[in-house]
């Protein structure tokens, strides 16, 4: 049902949108920490739409209807739009702990995930599969990244400006 392209092109907009999600909340907020931070998670965001960008230049397409793929990625587009999963009704000037905006970033990261996956059952074609496999992957990555950084205990020290 969803090409390669037409999932690299929503995991690329997924991307965007966080990197949005977290550029705003910069915008938002006066803590220094919080924005190393934010701005960390935005650069991550960035990296990903680099990472997807490549992976679709290395995808071969096979030949398909120009009509049906266009109806895809408009229903794509439409599901998703400039949603922001978790983070959309986040008021970034209102947390105060560098621990509150890490575990909301997990909390994104993992809804994405969790997407992927829920439209890993469309798929029927297993090349396509694997592709969609290795952007979970690196989904995950992030996660643990994330968690790795909550429970090193350096986010209640106050050094986050070493994030990774």
């Amino acid at each position: 049902m969803f090409s390669r392209a037409e999932i690299i092109d929503l995991a690329i907009q997924i991307e965007k949108n966080g990197e949005k999600v977290y550029r705003d909340a910069l915008e938002k907020i006066s803590d220094r920490s919080l924005a190393s931070l934010l701005e960390w998670l935005a650069d991550e965001e960035v990296e990903h739409v680099k990472w997807f960008s490549d992976l679709k230049r290395m995808v071969t397409k096979a030949p398909v209807n120009p009509h049906l793929e266009e109806m895809g990625k408009t229903m794509l587009q439409r599901v998703l739009g400039d949603q922001t999963f978790s983070l959309k009704g986040v008021d970034f000037s209102k947390i105060e702990q560098t621990e509150d905006v890490i575990k909301l970033a997990i909390e994104f990261e993992r809804d994405t995930v969790v997407f992927y996956e829920m439209i890993e059952s469309f798929i029927e074609d297993e090349e396509t599969l694997d592709h969609l496999k290795k952007i979970i992957e690196e989904e995950n990555r992030h996660v643990q990244v994330l968690e790795e950084l909550l429970d090193s205990g350096a986010v209640k020290r106050g050094m986050t400006a070493s994030v990774p």
